[in-house]
């Protein structure tokens, strides 16, 4: 990992999704990716390390992804990055996705900037690429650090998995093709942040994951 910067993984709420603080250590300069709850802990966690946060980084609409946005947005006031446009619809019913699970409404939010495929995010002296990866929803982005060998997938890939895709909208063949033709060239060696479960490397990945493992794919390793 480049020394620049460093990130802590905190499991939030009942879903046990990953939520990433993520720091650059000369700037102290800090983001929160898909803070889906427990907002005062997030923001302990930030305190406590004497980080100063400047955005929340969303990778797509779902529920156990955003549900503290809304509440972080009012307490801090820092800017909102992604995920694509395509997920508003999901962002625009936050309602209905709560009333699925029998869950109180979390406060409602938009954006500050929609995020699409070449962009590109900065904290501190950490850049992030933007990859636009449909599939599990229509908007799903990956957040990907080339200098520090690091990518955060939400739930496009997971260890021995892949994103479901029975939800509104969710598209296997646009899945495959996200994790096979834009996360597999990032290289082998990317470690790799799901939206749950532990961390892996795409390489593990390509060679045992029952779902897109290069035997299962037909792809080829380069060399």
């Amino acid at each position: 990992m480049a020394p620049n910067m460093q990130f802590d993984c905190f499991p939030v709420t009942a879903f046990a999704q990953n939520c990433s603080l993520l720091y650059c250590e000369t700037t102290g300069e800090a983001a929160l990716v898909d803070p889906g709850g427990d907002a005062d802990r997030l923001l302990d966690a930030v305190a406590q390390r004497r980080l100063t946060l400047t955005a929340i980084l969303l990778t797509h609409g779902h529920l156990d992804h955003v549900g503290a946005v809304g509440e972080l947005k009012r307490r801090t006031g820092v800017e909102i990055i992604g995920p694509h446009r395509d997920d508003r619809f999901l962002i625009d019913g936050l309602d209905e996705q709560a009333a699925l699970f029998g869950l109180p409404t979390p406060e409602p939010f938009l954006p500050d900037r929609w995020l699409s495929e070449g962009d590109a995010v900065s904290i501190g002296r950490e850049r992030l690429a933007v990859l636009h990866c449909p599939g599990h929803t229509p908007g799903h982005v990956i957040f990907h650090s080339a200098t520090a060998r690091l990518a955060w997938v939400g739930d496009v890939l997971f260890h021995g998995g892949i994103g479901r895709t029975d939800f509104p909208r969710g598209n296997q063949a646009d899945l495959l093709r996200s994790i096979v033709d834009k996360l597999w060239p990032l290289g082998d060696d990317v470690r790799f942040v799901p939206g749950h479960g532990p961390l892996s490397t795409f390489g593990e990945e390509r060679r045992s994951n029952p779902f897109v493992a290069d035997r299962v794919t037909g792809r080829a390793r380069s060399r």
